[in-house]
This record gives C-alpha cells, structure tokens and sequence, in this order.
C-alpha cells in the first residue's frame, strides 16, 4: 500500500506541473509575441524555442538568438550533410494551420476564394468572425462544441 500512496504523490505532483507549463504558453500567446521560429536551409529542421532540445542541453524557452555560436543543426549533423551553424538558418513562420477538429488545412498561398478569402491571406489577417468551413457544415460538430472559429487552428509544422 505505501506503493500506491507514493505513486499518487508523484501523480499529483506531475498534475501540477502540466498547468503551469499551460498557463506560460497562454500567457506568451496573450503577450502577442511568438517565439520566432527558425528553419535550416539545408534539411528543413524548424528549430522552436518552445521545445529547444533538450537531448543537445538546450532547454525549452531558450530563443535562437541566445544559442551558442557553435550552435549546429542536429539533423544535418545526423545525416552527414556537414556542420551547418546557425548561419545556415533563416527566421520561418507557419503558413499552414490544421483545425484541432476536422484536421482541415488552412493554406495562405491557396487561400479560401470560394468563401471570399484571397489567395495570399495571411491567417493573422483572416476576420475574427472565421470558422472552419468543414466543421461548419456539420450539424453534429455544431451542435456538440459550437463553431470552431481562428482559435481552434494551431500551426502546421511541415
């Protein structure tokens, strides 16, 4: 029985963790300020500040800017394409989102011309009145959980 009690302690204490880490990423959000994100020229690999990565000793949080100068791109150096530094990243931003409902892609170079929105349109810019159009169309989805409106998308990291 002392295992049972110990095990919910560390439950308990793992509980507690997870919505503080929620309220930080809430708070950035409400801030304005994304962590700008990274992407290698090479391979592709997106480094995120929101991850970091922590199997190089690189905590979460820790902006681009402040890695170290001998910094390298962990998948480059995997595959044998050579040490590319931070010189070999350039600053990326998302242009897909995924709706967290239906998995309904929202792409800005294709925009949404049948429904008015132009090739081009950044998501930031769509209206604050925007829904999915696939969950918006589906009286069960409706029903159940309301219309799913800009805040039901996240990022898609390609």
């Amino acid at each position: 029985m002392a295992k049972s009690g110990t095990t919910s302690k560390k439950s308990t204490a793992m509980l507690a963790k997870k919505p503080a880490a929620t309220k930080k990423k809430a708070a950035a959000k409400k801030e304005g300020t994304a962590p700008k994100r990274y992407k290698c020229t090479i391979c592709g690999y997106v480094y995120s500040p929101l991850r970091g990565e922590p199997h190089n000793g690189i905590p979460a949080g820790t902006p681009f800017e402040d890695l170290p100068e001998t910094y390298l791109c962990p998948v480059c150096g995997f595959q044998g394409k050579g040490k590319i530094g931070k010189w070999g990243f350039e600053e990326w931003r998302p242009t897909r989102y995924i709706c967290s409902m239906c998995d309904y892609i929202y792409d800005e170079a294709r925009g949404e011309p049948h429904r008015g929105i132009k090739p081009g349109t950044k998501f930031e810019d769509l209206p604050e009145h925007y829904v999915c159009p696939v969950c918006a169309t589906d009286p069960k989805i409706v029903l159940r959980y309301g219309n799913v409106v800009k805040q039901g998308f996240s990022p898609l990291y390609e």
